[in-house]
């Protein structure tokens, strides 16, 4: 497939423009969704994270990572606008919607990723600055303009810069990377295939038409079920290692431990589900836990650090 990023990406009967959006569409460029679970992983990196950070600097490295988030996603976005146009989901977007032109979606994007990497670099440390400049070099370049069009693994491989974040905020704490930061990553690395997968198998139209080879487009249903239940499983695993390696307590390991039984269930249903089924209940559903799976994870281990610490200064 021939790949370009310029307005001729832009659906037809949509003529080439000046940027003629406004703030909600710049902000859109963002990824608002996406950036907020960025946000949200790195702050519990940041928290969890052992030692003590100035909480004006702490502010500042969360802000330059969700800066960084927001810079990838835009020029995600202004290298997707071809494939953007023709799936019912992404059509609205603000570039094959017409209503920002491709550079300036390109600008924005490069203009916030060095702003938010040498704020970071400056404000808490370099270690943590190099992560997130290769955070948004791997989602733009490594996944969007490379995998995402040339493998069915692209999802897999691509997952490392969405599980990044929460070593990002460790770093910008310890100025390090560690076994626990290691984990972090892990879990949203390993939770990654399953949860977009389910979300590939009831829009595998969509990708199909845009030629975006997503598993089950390429290997078939069956196949990626079976590969959804064993990376179900390997989640449900590295999401009690926290507290395995001692870095949680035993009730966030049971939590833990509940929660990715119901993952490993709902891939379970979705494995059990026929062939060309159409409804496709099953992946549904475990697209939705999955969301909650991540979130309340990375909450109780919030918690898990917060409250020891909030019975500390009330004792």
């Amino acid at each position: 497939m021939s790949v370009t990023s310029t307005d001729e990406n832009l659906p037809l009967g949509t003529a080439p423009i000046l940027t003629d959006g406004d703030a909600r569409d710049f902000f859109a460029l963002l990824k608002p969704r996406v950036m907020s679970l960025v946000v949200f992983t790195a702050l519990v990196g940041m928290l969890v994270a052992p030692g003590h950070i100035n909480p004006v600097i702490g502010f500042i490295a969360i802000l330059c990572i969700a800066i960084g988030g927001g810079a990838s996603g835009a020029l995600n976005m202004w290298y997707d606008a071809d494939i953007d146009a023709v799936m019912g989901r992404t059509a609205n977007r603000p570039i094959p919607a017409g209503r920002i032109d491709g550079s300036s979606a390109l600008g924005f994007g490069l203009t916030l990723a060095a702003f938010s990497v040498v704020t970071l670099g400056l404000a808490a440390n370099w270690l943590a600055a190099g992560l997130l400049a290769f955070t948004i070099f791997f989602y733009a370049v490594v996944y969007t303009i490379w995998l995402k069009r040339s493998t069915p693994q692209n999802i897999v491989i691509g997952g490392a810069a969405g599980a990044l974040p929460p070593v990002i905020g460790w770093a910008a704490v310890t100025g390090d990377v560690t076994i626990e930061s290691v984990v972090l990553f892990m879990i949203i690395f390993l939770w990654t295939p399953a949860h977009f997968w389910a979300l590939a198998l009831f829009k595998s139209g969509d990708y199909g038409k845009a030629g975006v080879p997503m598993m089950p487009n390429v290997v078939g249903e069956a196949s990626t079920k079976r590969q959804m239940v064993v990376y179900a499983v390997l989640t449900a695993i590295s999401g009690v290692m926290p507290a395995a390696l001692g870095f949680a307590s035993l009730a966030y390991g049971a939590v833990a431990l509940l929660l990715g039984a119901g993952f490993v269930w709902y891939s379970v249903a979705v494995l059990r589900m026929p062939e060309g089924d159409e409804r496709m209940i099953p992946a549904k559903k475990l697209f939705g836990f999955s969301l909650l799976y991540l979130a309340i994870i990375f909450a109780a281990l919030l918690v898990d650090a917060l409250v020891p610490q909030l019975l500390a200064m009330v004792a």
